[in-house]
């Protein structure tokens, strides 16, 4: 037992690193016979062949966490934070093996292929996380390594897209998949192909990831893997993480990590749970098409994406006049536009009041709680999301109450349709109206509404409101002879404003280099419908005027790279390749500039 031991002791100090390797590469080979399988296996013979071996190599996988989470835990004599991610598969593979061998009612639901599939991906992510942690080797410029990741995320997704049972009817040519690849990564919504006609089951669901993952970023997804199946960072990686997450406080990294995954899950979850419970069962063939619709509009609500795998969108006669389901939309896609400082900021101050009333009125005992305040921040995004969502949604209403909105029921209707059309401009692209038949002083305004956009941080795209918001206080400080911009007791710093202006100047100047190629590449299409694509494509809106299918190959191609720059951010690939970090001790001579 002594020798044993010993030899465990031994493989998990010094080769642990071959053990890794071992696991990723039996895993990864899974993962892509999976894919092979269901997206690509057309002939039912292969596709059972494939099954008993998939089904071989998820149990292999099982015996082999089994094994080496227990010989760690054995060789190290307790259970460490790496240990836990191994106990918590282990359990999934053995809740599955339950379902599938033994009839318990409780857990049958688990006994399906799919389940399987999801180990074997549990599995693969787990390994590839912890190999993801490799840049304590080499270092790469955080900035370019958040471009770089988006780039490589996009390819990944058009190879998916291109698999033949992604698609019902034909499979996708690479410009194609290409472009829905980039739309769904950059949370756009624009897109070449209906996918609720068009798109599998399981293309789909490709979908669904590629709006997820592109909508927190595939380096957050990354670190929280790795960090939970690894144990830890080390210090180079919280340096790392803390420039792609905006975390000034090294110490803070790994709680920022995890606190904007657990806000997200949970928004979703609740969101999921709310448009759930708006739908009319009857328009659904099972209840787990009904569950996938819930999660798939509250994933994409979320995340500003604007993909629906409804036909004609919100508009289609089933939703139009939903109300409820458009207002648990509409939540959501606020939300998601507000930026996780900001929902985490609301959440405390709402959990804090809750534990204080609850205290106060309940358990009489006089509670003490630190003071909670909105920070500076979060009271400027929150006021200007307020004047934006009141000023639009009046607007809208007064543009079109004699218009698209008479088809509405009832005032009521009126409202709601205003107030969800107003908001999803912003960013979400969604639309409960048809935008072939609204007026033009509407489709300036939606425009405009795009090109403000969201809010700092968050899921949606535009210039943002803090932008506009401290762009026009500039203006007016200067009508006033200031020479700095106050507000809510505070000076907001010379820089925010010069990093405003250049945003502004950075967002028109690519809107209008790409409006200018569309013009050229595909000269049959009309000037406001070219101008409203490029609009929404740079500001990751997804809204169009229905020219986005018929686009020459170009076209295409054009809309897809002003959607990259318009997801990372032009200002944010300028610094990444052009920033010069030398620093010089020297100051040269002042001089004012005539106007």
């Amino acid at each position: 037992m002594g020798s044993i031991l010993s030899f465990l002791k031994f493989v998990f100090k010094y080769k642990n690193g071959i053990v890794d390797q071992i696991m990723f590469y039996v895993s990864m080979i899974c993962a892509f016979a999976v894919i092979f399988n269901v997206g690509y296996v057309r002939d039912p013979d292969l596709a059972n062949l494939l099954d008993h071996i998939i089904n071989a190599m998820f149990y292999v996988l099982f015996i082999m966490t089994g094994l080496r989470t227990a010989s760690s835990i054995f060789a190290l004599k307790r259970v460490e934070v790496e240990h836990y991610s191994g106990l918590v598969i282990l359990s999934y593979f053995a809740l599955i093996i339950i379902a599938r061998f033994a009839s318990v009612p409780a857990v049958d639901l688990f006994g399906k292929d799919q389940w399987i599939y999801l180990g074997i991906y549990l599995v693969f992510i787990a390994e590839l996380s912890k190999s993801t942690l490799f840049f304590d080797n080499f270092y790469f410029n955080p900035t370019i390594l958040f471009v770089i990741s988006f780039f490589a995320l996009i390819l990944i997704g058009t190879v998916l897209l291109m698999l033949p049972r992604t698609t019902i009817e034909a499979p996708l040519s690479f410009i194609d998949a290409l472009f829905m690849a980039t739309s769904a990564v950059c949370i756009t919504g624009l897109s070449v192909t209906d996918i609720s006609t068009n798109f599998s089951l399981f293309g789909q669901t490709i979908i669904l990831v590629l709006i997820q993952i592109g909508g927190l970023g595939i380096m957050t997804f990354t670190g929280f893997f790795g960090y939970f199946f690894s144990g830890g960072f080390s210090f180079k990686n919280q340096l790392m993480f803390g420039e792609i997450l905006g975390e000034n406080k090294v110490g803070s990294v790994v709680k920022t990590l995890l606190t904007i995954i657990f806000i997200t899950l949970l928004f979703e979850l609740l969101g999921a749970l709310l448009i759930f419970s708006t739908l009319d069962a009857a328009l659904f063939p099972s209840l787990g098409n009904q569950v996938f619709f819930a999660i798939f509009h509250s994933v994409s609500s979320f995340c500003n994406a604007g993909f629906s795998i409804l036909t004609d969108g919100i508009t289609n006669d089933g939703y139009k006049f939903n109300y409820n389901f458009q207002l648990a939309l509409s939540v959501l896609f606020i939300l998601g536009g507000l930026g996780f400082g900001i929902v985490l900021n609301i959440y405390s101050y709402v959990k804090d009041s809750c534990i204080y009333w609850y205290h106060r009125l309940v358990t009489k005992k006089n509670y003490k709680h630190k003071a909670w305040n909105f920070s500076f921040n979060s009271k400027l995004v929150l006021a200007c999301n307020a004047v934006v969502v009141v000023l639009a949604t009046v607007f809208f209403f007064l543009l079109e109450r004699n218009t698209t909105l008479s088809l509405e029921q009832g005032q009521m209707g009126e409202w709601i349709t205003s107030f969800f059309m107003a908001n999803a401009s912003r960013s979400a692209g969604f639309n409960s109206v048809d935008l072939s038949f609204v007026s033009m002083p509407t489709v300036l305004l939606i425009i405009l509404l795009m090109w403000v956009g969201a809010s700092p941080g968050s899921t949606g795209g535009g210039v943002k409101v803090t932008t506009i918001a401290v762009s026009i206080m500039n203006i007016i400080a200067l009508a006033r002879g200031k020479e700095h911009i106050e507000l809510f007791k505070r000076r907001i710093a010379g820089e925010s404003v010069h990093k405003a202006f250049a945003i502004i100047l950075l967002s028109l100047f690519t809107i209008g280099v790409s409006f200018m190629l569309l013009v050229f590449s595909d000269p049959d299409k009309s000037f406001k419908a070219l101008l409203f694509e490029a609009v929404s494509a740079y500001t990751t809106c997804g809204l169009s005027l229905g020219i986005t299918p018929s686009l020459s190959v170009a076209g295409k191609f054009i809309v897809m790279m002003t959607m990259f720059v318009g997801r990372v951010g032009t200002l944010t690939l300028l610094v990444a390749f052009i920033k010069n970090i030398t620093r010089r001790n020297y100051t040269f001579p002042e001089e004012k500039i005539l106007y």
